[in-house]
């Protein structure tokens, strides 16, 4: 055997089914692949790959692969890696480099690919000897998923790949360890949490990774607590729950941020409280007591600081915290509770305003009606997957577009690298083909990574993108229609025909300028996809129709708004 038919042996023990590269040298992984089980998926760019990888890991909670050749095929991981790291994803990234006999002599493609990856990965290893590559392999699947999840790195020269290794029995890292919280803390957060007359529940990337749904649900419902998530948290539970009110920070909607400035107490899971998150930090209500659950220790009080911090896996510290107020509460059912029949109204008064708001039939067309449309045709059992721009970023408020299911959503993380969705839809529907998968993106980012429509074709991935025109760089555009309207470098002034780019794909394409087109389009890229053809929606939209969340979070703009 060598180096490389190990890592492949110690790949599929693992469980991987798909991984994600464009290969270099196909002595170096990629020949070891040909008589595996493990489908490698061609990608036309190896950020593409990254990105994939990371949808597909977030769909089924376990790492994502991804492969890199030497010298600029790993370089071109960076900015993947940059975001899985930022929004702690779990990733396996392989990586071959020049032969260690030949480095530091210009050898071809010889690169510092190991001092690259390692500020921006969990564990960054090159591999010594062929003798260590199942034990490195191993120890890259545990570190990936144990404690706070992230991407580690695996670099493998030439020369150890192809040099041969002895027969190994692989032993696969296993599942993640749950750390349990001191039951002191338990106690201290259960006895804030039955004082509090108006808690709210924030729950970020920690309580979705953690498997936590059930648990999250249980303890809202008993103490009637809304519940709130972050763009990482999104899909921990379905947004049509009763207790469900949106997101945080620059993507909170009315009834959320009437729910979270009420608080009394907050009750953090799995969040870091970064800036988009907390509007700058500038968003907490008045007096209101925090507590802070976290599996890592270096995150509690980082910008926050609680009044009770909790080191757990969520999952565990819930279990926990719902047995210690359990027999002190009578219970009732949600209608039977006060604060939950207020909440239920006002959100029944507010989603008939967004309703009648995403009526509009002006043109440009106007996003929120896009994205409310296409919630209504797609339905349950879709995963939707982010963008974040200037339009695309109206599918993150609710409840213009509701996650309707659990699991439905992968966000990009706080660097909100443009490209992340239109790649990473690709991913989640090869870990989920039974779902139907969505990607709503701005025409900015579409252009940099709808290279990768083959890609869904040649794999059999039948996604819809929904692309929001505005012909610019829409978010940048916009300081720069403040700064005295000194437009540079944002229009797209030659911009493909991507209903056209979609069609030479393989590809579904129609463009759509009528607000009476949008439904029938939409139904038809559902049916598209439903027949196996990946669909492209390419909507001309109103540059200028922002949120409100998106306009509070901008008090520099718009200084006298008001929600």
């Amino acid at each position: 055997m060598r180096c490389w038919d190990v890592v492949v042996r110690g790949l599929e023990a693992e469980g991987v089914r798909h991984l994600f590269g464009l290969p270099g040298h196909p002595a170096a992984l990629y020949d070891s692949l040909y008589d595996s089980s493990i489908e490698p998926v061609l990608v036309r760019m190896e950020t593409s790959g990254v990105f994939m990888a990371m949808a597909y890991a977030r769909i089924i909670r376990r790492p994502g692969v991804c492969f890199g050749s030497p010298g600029p095929g790993v370089a071109n991981l960076v900015p993947g890696v940059l975001e899985a790291w930022s929004g702690c994803f779990p990733l396996v990234v392989l990586g071959s480099s020049a032969s260690m006999e030949k480095v530091g002599m210009g050898a071809f493609q010889e690169a510092p690919q190991l001092e690259m990856l390692k500020p921006i990965t969990k564990w960054a290893y090159r591999l010594p000897s062929p003798d260590r590559a199942a034990w490195a392999l191993r120890r890259a699947f545990h570190i990936a998923v144990n404690g706070k999840p992230g991407p580690v790195y695996l670099d493998i020269p030439f020369n150890v790949g192809v040099s041969e290794a002895d027969m190994v029995s692989y032993i696969p890292a296993g599942r993640p360890i749950r750390v349990r919280a001191d039951a002191e803390r338990v106690r201290e957060a259960a006895e804030l949490l039955l004082r509090a007359e108006r808690p709210v529940i924030v729950a970020g990337g920690g309580a979705y990774w953690s498997a936590a749904s059930s648990e999250l649900l249980e303890l809202a419902e008993l103490l009637g607590i809304p519940i709130l998530t972050t763009p990482c948290g999104r899909g921990v539970i379905p947004e049509s729950h009763p207790l469900a009110v949106g997101l945080v920070g620059l993507y909170r909607t009315r009834i959320g941020r009437r729910v979270y400035e009420e608080a009394d107490l907050i009750l953090c899971l799995g969040s870091r409280n970064e800036e988009f998150q907390t509007a700058g930090w500038r968003y907490y209500p008045e007096g209101a007591k925090l507590i802070q659950v976290d599996i890592d220790p270096s995150e509690i009080g980082r910008n926050w600081i609680p009044d009770v911090g909790v080191v757990a896996d969520v999952k565990l510290f819930l279990r926990d915290l719902i047995e210690a107020v359990r027999q002190r509460v009578k219970r009732l059912s949600l209608e039977e509770m006060p604060r939950v029949k207020r909440l239920l109204e006002a959100k029944r008064v507010y989603e008939a305003e967004v309703e009648a708001e995403c009526l509009d039939s002006s043109t440009p067309l106007k996003t929120k009606r896009i994205v409310h449309e296409v919630n209504k045709v797609f339905g349950e059992g879709t995963i939707l997957v982010n963008e974040n721009g200037s339009q695309d970023l109206w599918s993150y408020y609710y409840p213009y577009y509701k996650v309707l299911d659990f699991n439905g959503c992968v966000a990009p993380a706080e660097q909100t690298c443009m490209g992340f969705g239109v790649a990473g839809a690709i991913g989640a529907k090869l870990a989920a083909p039974e779902r139907k998968v969505l990607c709503t993106t701005g025409d900015g980012a579409f252009q940099m990574y709808m290279k990768e429509l083959p890609t869904a074709v040649q794999y059999n991935a039948p996604v819809t993108w929904i692309v929001l025109n505005n012909f610019s760089l829409g978010w940048i555009k916009l300081h720069e229609r403040v700064m005295g309207e000194r437009y540079i470098a944002v229009d797209f002034e030659a911009q493909p025909d991507f209903a056209a780019v979609a069609e030479a794909c393989g590809c579904w394409g129609l463009r759509v300028e009528r607000a009476e087109d949008i439904r029938p389009a939409l139904g038809e890229a559902l049916r598209q996809n439903l027949s196996g053809v990946p669909a492209v929606l390419d909507f001309i939209v109103d540059p200028w129709d922002f949120p409100e969340g998106f306009k509070e979070f901008h008090s520099d703009i718009w200084p006298d708004f008001t929600p």
